[in-house]
């Protein structure tokens, strides 16, 4: 009989091993059978789960997705003023869950597969409107509505860009030194020139 329970646990297994094997080669060209190797199951178990490739690659993007919605959650529970839900944003998108160095590669393999894949551009549209909407909310009682909306746009494609450099370093990305760099420049955006850095709020993981 089978047990009860091992269906999610092999599928999440399965999304952990993929997650892990395409930021390490930073590409797409992994097999189904090397992911379910990695998980320690067959690759008969892993298309009996998921159906093919494209399917574990989708769900792999809706893991990292989840993941970094919790982050952000946790992040904004610790936040009592607009300025420090900004710096809660800030702080979840360069977690460490989120700025290790094969999470950061299988992200900046997923936005190059946004280009040919309907699916992981929906998923990467959401990604983007979730931040989008809480920079907004955040911004909005520091700048205004309107003007928020354009210094959330302007965050965003900040941290995008402090992603990408960082991911190319030789040396790996730098978690403390990206976020020091987003917090410097925010500081001096029009509207948010009184923004700090929260002094007696820290999170789960010490940022």
């Amino acid at each position: 009989m089978a047990r009860i329970g091992a269906e999610p646990e092999r599928r999440q297994s399965l999304i952990e091993a993929a997650a892990a094997m395409i930021g390490e080669q930073g590409s797409l060209d992994v097999t189904v059978k090397d992911i379910a190797a990695r998980a320690g199951m067959s690759s008969a178990l892993a298309f009996h789960y998921f159906g093919g490739k494209d399917e574990i690659i989708t769900q792999t993007m809706r893991y990292l997705l989840r993941e970094f919605s919790r982050e952000v959650s946790a992040q904004l529970q610790l936040a009592k003023t607009p300025a420090q839900r900004v710096d809660a944003i800030l702080r979840a998108s360069f977690a460490q869950s989120q700025f290790d160095r094969n999470t950061v590669a299988a992200w900046l393999v997923f936005y190059l597969r946004a280009y040919s894949s309907p699916p992981a551009a929906r998923l990467l549209h959401v990604y983007h409107r979730r931040l989008h909407s809480n920079l907004v909310h955040a911004l909005s009682p520091l700048s205004g509505k309107q003007a928020a909306t354009n210094l959330a746009e302007v965050i965003a494609s900040l941290i995008d860009g402090i992603y990408i450099r960082h991911a190319l370093k030789p040396e790996g990305a730098q978690r403390a030194e990206a976020l020091t760099i987003c917090r410097l420049a925010i500081s001096h955006l029009p509207g948010i020139s009184d923004l700090q850095t929260p002094k007696t709020t820290r999170s789960p993981q010490g940022n």
